[in-house]
């Protein structure tokens, strides 16, 4: 049990005293650039699977 609370002390040390926390502009300026990235790739599915949509569709109303 002793090892485990040492780890927490340690780890609380860490987290205080030893890491760089973003400030907050850096936080929304990431964020933005995720949401961005995200509709820009949700765009880029959509288009892919309407036009992968529409060929079958055309390939299947030739077999017909």
């Amino acid at each position: 049990m002793a090892s485990f609370t040492e780890y927490i002390k340690e780890s609380y040390e860490e987290l205080t005293e030893k890491v760089t926390w973003p400030t907050w502009g850096e936080l929304v300026n990431s964020a933005i650039l995720v949401l961005i990235a995200a509709v820009l790739i949700a765009l880029i599915v959509f288009a892919m699977d309407t036009a992968a949509g529409r060929s079958l569709g055309y390939f299947y109303k030739s077999l017909a």
